[in-house]
């Protein structure tokens, strides 16, 4: 476990301690946090010093709310929000799209439990958004053992103050995430908090052996495993569903928006309708019509994430149904630069 720093557990105002401590009971009662060195950094790290406004959905749009804001009822809207279990909207587009968010602290937790660290992993963010989860693992890991990195100077250098606001400070650095962090490998993990079309070759390239990548693929979460012998890089997606925003690159097209076209003929609306098939869709990025991959949905009797994963090889890298080698795998769409 890291060593406490100065400034941890720190509280902005009046309640944030309670407060804190009542997110982390909520998310003890859902099954997660059973690690006690992840619970003790849950309680320790001050998610208010990170997210000192958010933006709430309202009609037609998007409204601030901050810690700063003289009417005490909506400092107090702030301070429920930044701790209740869900993700909150950091930063907003000039044309209304969601650019940076501080993801769902259930999520957070389960995604930092399954990373599986150890005392001594060096451990790569992509994504910093506010820095709340760069803190959580400079806390568990140590200051050095963390590096994240975000595409804009602008977000890299707000969670940088407020990292160091809150006693943190691990490698904060500006740039493609798609590319990885070449100058601070290798590491034992890697973990994303955007969604990919398909995942960066350059990550792998940059891991130990017997490294772990986690990082949303889709609307899940796939989990894979750096082989020791220089083979690939695979493993399955976890079972829970997960929405982030896309990874964002200096080149638009490499972003990990892969909606799929649904309006294939064949597919019915209830299908259409069913996380399970959303899923499937998500992961073909175009490369199985729908059509097709309604049939495998029916034919398979609609399979849960647990049942997909992704092999990462050389420069290639597929997808597939219970196992790589087995009758049903697609070349996965969409890579990133990094390749």
């Amino acid at each position: 476990m890291g060593t406490l720093h100065p400034g941890h557990g720190q509280a902005a105002g009046p309640g944030t301690a309670a407060a804190r401590a009542r997110l982390v009971r909520l998310i003890t009662l859902g099954g997660g946090l059973t690690d006690p060195r992840w619970r003790a950094a849950f309680d320790e790290v001050p998610r208010d010093v990170f997210v000192p406004s958010f933006y709430d959905s309202v009609a037609g749009g998007y409204e601030q709310v901050s810690a700063d804001d003289p009417d005490p009822r909506r400092r107090g809207r702030w301070l429920r929000g930044v701790y209740r279990d869900g993700p909150l909207a950091t930063r907003i587009g000039a044309d209304g799209a969601l650019v940076s968010s501080s993801s769902q602290p259930s999520l957070m937790a389960l995604m930092l439990e399954a990373l599986d660290v150890e005392d001594g992993c060096r451990v790569l963010e992509i994504g910093t958004g506010s820095g709340y989860n760069a803190a959580l693992l400079a806390h568990r890991l140590g200051d050095r053992a963390v590096t994240t990195m975000d595409l804009e100077e602008e977000i890299t250098a707000t969670a940088r103050e407020r990292l160091a606001a809150a006693g943190y400070r691990p490698e904060v650095v500006t740039g493609d995430g798609a590319l990885g962090c070449p100058r601070r490998a290798p590491f034992d993990r890697i973990i994303a908090t955007c969604s990919l079309g398909a995942v960066p070759l350059a990550w792998p390239r940059q891991c130990v052996a017997g490294a772990k990548i986690l990082a949303p693929m889709g609307t899940g979460l796939i989990a894979l495993r750096v082989a020791r012998d220089g083979g690939p890089a695979e493993g399955h997606f976890l079972p829970t569903p997960a929405y982030f925003v896309p990874l964002r690159t200096p080149d638009a097209s490499a972003g990990g928006d892969t909606a799929p076209d649904v309006t294939g003929r064949g597919v019915p609306r209830h299908a259409l309708a069913e996380d399970r098939f959303q899923f499937l869709l998500s992961l073909c990025g175009g490369s199985l019509p729908p059509q097709e991959a309604y049939a495998l949905w029916r034919r398979e009797r609609r399979p849960g994430r647990e049942r997909y994963g992704v092999t990462v090889a050389g420069d290639r890298q597929w997808t597939w149904l219970d196992s790589p080698g087995g009758p049903y795998v697609w070349e996965t769409g969409g890579q990133p630069n990094g390749a």
